[in-house]
């Protein structure tokens, strides 16, 4: 009879097992349908007028700076292709945009390519490897450190000048091929870094970066990589495009994209190149890492059966917005900003002025609308995460950059009916809480909408961190791949102090000692203030190396572990490494541990007492 007894306790820790495991599925669907947020933990851009960092773009954006120039003499001859006259075959009537000064400048020995293999690679890969490196040390992160880590990489990019280059169309060279790849722009960044995650470029014309950065979240939220770059570039190096554009009436006859005023007849060619860092917010909280804002929500779409394939589509684009805003858990009252498409276009303003009314009508506050292609026109392929990094300052600063251009509002646009205000002069950004959308939409018909939210930080997290006493002199150590490179180092720096009025040294120094990579050619500056170490700097920059330390390590040797020991009886005296335990966080924090360790052994006794 016992063998007919059903095991009701093996039964019953089935079910218990099975109600888990559901509950475990049911969490991580749950998850998967409410996106996490995406935390933009670094970012990096070159654009036109010099501008190489984003503090440089955000006092370009406050001073309403105009990038627009004629085309430069390196790129073409402009006579050689210009004529007034728009209906003159295999010309342009355009001779004006914007552009990045020594595109044909690399240091192939830093990123360990070859000279002969960098010379047929697309400047295009150049200006990816050389941004998305200084993106991630914006991060704080020593790019040595990611190889074979599940970082990903999503590239928007779009023309492919370079190929067509006299001299390179006809090679039937290796480097050739790779150097001129579309696929291999966000590949190499990969292969160089020696990054494992997704590798994906992406080209669906204006959008493409942007898409790029969807694409990004989309894997990091699928936890596909753990860590991505994404972003875009652009460069204008050949006339075919420009006449392209030119004869489809595309472009401003004057060289400048007046969005939304009634003159607009067209944009302006621009070039660039911008890269964000992006983490898990829960993994950018848990590492530590210093958020500059989040990402909320993203969405693509397509113009479907518009009335013809370069046509923008209004039911399209409110339908991305909207996507974007549902993505986030968000009403269109919580946006206060939009970062526009805007290209200046007679057809394309009214229309996207329409969509945005529709998603965001019915408003208390009106709903502020610029662009940043009046600045420096349309860069294509980079075009929309230069815009997502400006609404990154923006949220930093509080602040809202004029919208250059507008002098007459467009009369096809009915403005009294409309929740929409366009800044012209610099205003601040007022809101609970600060959240912008950016619009991207590709003449390939391909839209793309993300929305980003400011970041507040914590303040009882912050009050908690604890601090040590202030050091009496900080080291400031500097390293690079060639003696060149170094006395680059030592100019950025002096340059960086010196517009930084409210810098605080021990950060600056921290973060280039533990946050930076460490090359064969090094230098050391020991200073007490801000003063002492421009004064070093500047001696430097000057030839004297009397104030400093220098050093030339083989590139092959392995930095040295770093130990302090304090000695037995005879040696040692009160308060000996007092100093040290009050002003270094890691030497205190491993000498609190090992008193921990010890006082079960020495009857409660501490052996920072002892030591005191």
């Amino acid at each position: 009879m016992s063998a007919h007894i059903p095991d009701y306790i093996a039964a019953m820790k089935n079910a218990l097992q099975q109600t888990h495991d559901l509950k475990a599925k049911l969490a991580e669907a749950e998850r998967r349908n409410s996106p996490e947020p995406i935390a933009i933990i670094g970012m990096g851009c070159r654009l036109p007028q010099r501008i190489k960092t984003p503090d440089q773009f955000w006092n370009f954006l406050c001073a309403g700076g105009d990038a627009i120039t004629e085309i430069p003499s390196e790129r073409w001859n402009v006579e050689d292709f210009f004529d007034p006259d728009p209906a003159v075959p295999g010309k342009s009537h355009i001779r004006h945009g914007s552009f990045i000064d020594q595109v044909d400048q690399f240091d192939p020995q830093f990123f360990n390519i070859a000279p002969r293999e960098a010379i047929l690679m697309d400047p295009q890969q150049r200006l990816l490897l050389e941004v998305s490196w200084e993106a991630l040390e914006y991060a704080n992160i020593i790019p040595g450190t990611l190889s074979e880590s599940l970082t990903g990489v999503f590239i928007g990019i779009f023309t492919n000048d370079y190929r067509s280059l006299s001299g390179h169309q006809h090679t039937t060279d290796l480097h050739d091929q790779s150097g001129s790849a579309l696929s291999v722009a966000a590949g190499r960044v990969s292969y160089v870094l020696g990054l494992t995650g997704p590798s994906v470029a992406v080209d669906t014309a204006c959008s493409s970066s942007l898409v790029a950065v969807h694409q990004a979240c989309q894997s990091l939220r699928q936890h596909e990589c753990h860590l991505a770059l994404a972003g875009g570039v652009g460069l204008i190096l050949s006339p075919e495009i420009m006449i392209s554009f030119s004869k489809a009436n595309m472009l401003a006859s004057d060289g400048r994209c007046k969005t939304f005023d009634a003159a607009a007849d067209g944009y302006v060619r621009g070039e660039g190149c911008g890269v964000i860092v992006l983490k898990r917010l829960s993994d950018a909280l848990q590492d530590g890492d210093a958020i500059l804002s989040v990402i909320c929500g993203s969405a693509i779409n397509h113009d479907g059966p518009s009335s013809g394939l370069t046509v923008p589509r209004g039911p399209s684009q409110q339908a991305v917005i909207r996507q974007a805003l549902q993505q986030a858990s968000l009403e269109p009252q919580s946006i206060s900003y939009i970062e526009a498409h805007g290209t200046g276009t007679s057809l394309g303003d009214p229309i996207e002025i329409g969509a945005l009314s529709a998603v965001f009508r019915d408003r208390e506050i009106p709903l502020r609308v610029g662009s940043v292609k009046t600045n420096m026109g349309h860069l294509e392929a980079a075009a929309g995460i230069t815009g997502l990094i400006k609404i990154v300052l923006m949220a930093q600063h509080q602040k809202i950059p004029p919208h250059l251009h507008f002098q007459q509002p467009n009369p096809q646009i009915e403005w009294d009916n409309l929740p929409i205000q366009i800044p012209v002069t610099l205003k601040p950004w007022q809101a609970h809480k600060r959240m912008a959308g950016v619009s991207s939409f590709g003449f390939s018909g391909t839209n793309a909408h993300v929305i980003v939210s400011e970041w507040i930080p914590d303040p009882v997290a912050d009050a908690a961190e604890e601090k040590g006493a202030e050091r009496p002199a900080h080291i400031l150590t500097l390293s690079a791949k060639s003696a060149a490179g170094l006395a680059a180092q030592v100019q950025a720096y002096q340059d960086y102090i010196a517009e930084h009025a409210t810098l605080d040294l021990a950060e600056l120094c921290y973060t280039a000692a533990t946050c930076r990579s460490h090359f064969a050619y090094r230098q050391v500056f020991v200073a007490c203030s801000r003063g002492e170490l421009q004064e070093q700097l500047a001696a430097r920059a000057a030839g004297d190396h009397t104030a400093v330390a220098t050093g030339h390590a083989p590139a092959h040797q392995i930095a040295p572990t770093v130990a302090f020991l304090f000695t037995g009886q005879g040696s040692q005296y009160a308060g000996m490494g007092q100093e040290l335990y009050e002003t270094q966080p890691t030497f205190r924090a491993t000498l609190d541990e090992c008193d921990a360790i010890l006082q079960p052994l020495l009857d409660g006794a501490s052996i920072l007492e002892i030591m005191n």
